[in-house]
C-alpha cells in the first residue's frame, strides 16, 4: 500500500495522466467540431454522438476519483428514489462547498449511465476554458453572466432548446451562485436579514431566479427535482489536487426527490419553496455535524469498469508514441531536441496545473457581496 501511495504521488505519472486527458480532449473537441455538420440534418443524432464524446472526456476525471483516489460515495436515500435514477429528466440542486463537489455529482451520473448527458447552468467565463468550456459548448450547456438583464434571452433560449433532448439528463444547479466561504456567508445573511428571511448556518441564501427560470422552461420535460446535500467524513476538505495525488476521501450524499407537480407554479411561491428547501438542507447539515451521518437508509452504487477502460484506451493510444519519441530524443544526443522536449514538459505541466486551478476555491467563485470586485467587473 505504501508503494502504491508513493507511485501515485510521482509527478511524472501525474503528468502522463494529464497529457492523456489534454490530448484526448483536444481530439474529442475536434471530432465534436466535425459533428456540427449533423445539426441541420439530424439534430438528435448530433446530440447522441456528443453525449458519448463528452462521456469519453469526463469519465477520465471520474476515473481519478473512483479508481486512482479510491474515494467512496455513499447515498442516503430510499430504494424507490434510486430506482428512478437515470430514467427521467431531473433538476439537481447541490450545495457548493467543496472543490470536487462537481466531481462527486459526475460520479453519481456515471454510475447511473447519464454522465454524457448531464447539464449545468455555468458561468460564462468557463466557456473560454480549453477542453471544459469547449466540450460544454458542443453539449449545449447553458452559460450565463449572472446579470439577469443580459442573461434573460440567452438562458430562456438555451433551456427551451433542451426540451426535446433525447437522452435522460440531470440538470445541475448551484442555487447559492458561488462557493461557500465565511465572508460570503456573513454578507449573505445580512441580505437575508434585510429581506426578512430565516438565516442559514451552513449555506448561502439561494438565488431563486435561476431555479424558477429553469423549472419554468423545462416544465413538462423534467419529472422531478433532486435535492442533494454533500459532505465528507471526518471534516475532510477534499481538493482536485488531492485526488490527483491519490488521496482517498469518503463522501456522503443525502438525496431527496420532489416530483415537479408538488412544486408551486407561481414564481413567488416557487421561490419561497426553494428558501424552505434550503432551511431543510441546513437542518440536514446540522444533523450530519452532530451524528457524522445523514438520516435514513444508505445505498452504495457500485462503480462501473467503463471509466477505467476508457482511460486505458486513451493511454494506450497516446502514451506509446510519446514514450517512443522521448526515448528517441534521449538517445539522439541532440541538445536542441532535449531542451525542446524539456520545454514541452514544462509547458504541459503548467497547463495541467492551470486546469486544476479552475476548481480551486480561492481562485473561483463570483464577486459575491464584494463592491470593489463588482466595480472592476
Amino acid at each position: 500500500m505504501a508503494l502504491l501511495a508513493y507511485l501515485k504521488s510521482l509527478f511524472i505519472l501525474q503528468l502522463l495522466m494529464g497529457f492523456v486527458f489534454v490530448v484526448s480532449g483536444l481530439i474529442i473537441n475536434f471530432i465534436q467540431l466535425c459533428t456540427c455538420i449533423l445539426w441541420p440534418i439530424n439534430k438528435q443524432l448530433y446530440r447522441r454522438i456528443n453525449c458519448r464524446l463528452s462521456y469519453s472526456l469526463w469519465s477520465q476525471l471520474v476515473m481519478l476519483l473512483e479508481w486512482w483516489s479510491g474515494t467512496d460515495c455513499t447515498l442516503y436515500t430510499d430504494q424507490a428514489t434510486v430506482d428512478k435514477f437515470g430514467k427521467e429528466h431531473v433538476i439537481v440542486i447541490l450545495n457548493h462547498n467543496f472543490e470536487i463537489d462537481f466531481l462527486c455529482g459526475w460520479t453519481m451520473c456515471e454510475r447511473f449511465g447519464i454522465l454524457g448527458s448531464s447539464k449545468v447552468l455555468a458561468k460564462h467565463e468557463l466557456l473560454k476554458v480549453p477542453l471544459i468550456g469547449w466540450t460544454w459548448y458542443f453539449l449545449e450547456i447553458v452559460f450565463c453572466k449572472r446579470k439577469w438583464e443580459e442573461d434573460r434571452k440567452t438562458v430562456f433560449k438555451g433551456l427551451s432548446r433542451l426540451k426535446d433532448y433525447p437522452e435522460c439528463m440531470w440538470f445541475l444547479l448551484y442555487c447559492e451562485g458561488t462557493r461557500f466561504t465565511e465572508t460570503k456567508h456573513q454578507i449573505s445573511m445580512q441580505v437575508a436579514e434585510s429581506k426578512g428571511l430565516p438565516k442559514l448556518k451552513y449555506h448561502l441564501l439561494p438565488r431563486t431566479k435561476g431555479f424558477t427560470t429553469t423549472l419554468q422552461c423545462l416544465k413538462g420535460t423534467v419529472k422531478a427535482v433532486y435535492d442533494v446535500t454533500l459532505n465528507f467524513k471526518d471534516n475532510q476538505t477534499p481538493t482536485l489536487l488531492g485526488i490527483v495525488n491519490g488521496k482517498q476521501y469518503k463522501a456522503d450524499m443525502s438525496v431527496r426527490r420532489f416530483p415537479v407537480e408538488d412544486i408551486p407554479d407561481d414564481e413567488r411561491e416557487c421561490a419561497n419553496w426553494l428558501h424552505k428547501l434550503y432551511q431543510e438542507k441546513d437542518a440536514l447539515q446540522e444533523t450530519y455535524n452532530k451524528e457524522g451521518k445523514f438520516p435514513g437508509p444508505t445505498v452504495i452504487p457500485h462503480r462501473r469498469p467503463w471509466t477505467l477502460l476508457n482511460f486505458l484506451f486513451w493511454a494506450t493510444l497516446l502514451l506509446s508514441p510519446l514514450i517512443n519519441f522521448a526515448c528517441g530524443v534521449a538517445v539522439s544526443g541532440s541538445p536542441l531536441l532535449i531542451i525542446g522536449f524539456i520545454i514541452f514538459l514544462i509547458i504541459a505541466s503548467v497547463a495541467i496545473r492551470r486546469l486544476i486551478g479552475v476548481t480551486e476555491v480561492k481562485k473561483t467563485g463570483s464577486s459575491y457581496g464584494n463592491p470593489e470586485a463588482k466595480k472592476q467587473n
